[in-house]
């Protein structure tokens, strides 16, 4: 049967697809197909039944989302380290608060020591930048939405 993933909790590894017989079908991570690791809200799949459960998912066209497959824009998240990377506003933006008040505090009272760990946690946060912006959209998905990593 086709249907299309409602919501997908990648955390709790449970999600429910809307099938295109008006049913709605519960599913586990194990039952995921291929070598997708996770779906996402929106995307099309071709499933089987076993009494209300999914099984043996597979996707079988990409999401309509464009490019972007989380909450959280790559890009923005990006641009943000480069250009304001020394006030942790990039780590704000992702949902590190404790992470983004390390490096505005760092910054900010770094100019009593002779501005060196402002120009520290600046460069720190040119790399996280760059490495934000040279993953794919599913790689920073994963890293920092899924994962919760809040450093590098």
């Amino acid at each position: 049967m086709r249907g299309k993933v409602i919501n997908y909790d990648d955390k709790e590894g449970r999600g429910i697809i809307s099938g295109d017989d008006g049913n709605r079908y519960e599913f586990v991570r194990g039952a995921i197909g291929g070598n997708v690791r996770s779906l996402r809200a929106g995307t099309d799949v071709d499933f089987n039944i076993t009494g209300r459960q999914a099984t043996d998912i597979f996707a079988y066209r990409p999401s309509t989302s464009a490019g972007q497959v989380g909450q959280k824009s790559k890009v923005a998240a990006g641009l943000l380290a480069i250009l304001l990377g020394g006030l942790g506003i990039h780590k704000f933006y992702l949902g590190y608060p404790g992470a983004g008040i390390i490096m505005l505090l760092l910054f900010i009272f770094g100019f009593i020591l002779l501005a060196l760990p402002s120009i520290i946690i600046s460069v720190i946060a040119l790399v996280e930048g760059i490495i934000y912006l040279t993953k794919t959209d599913e790689e920073f998905y994963q890293t920092y939405e899924v994962g919760s990593r809040s450093w590098f």
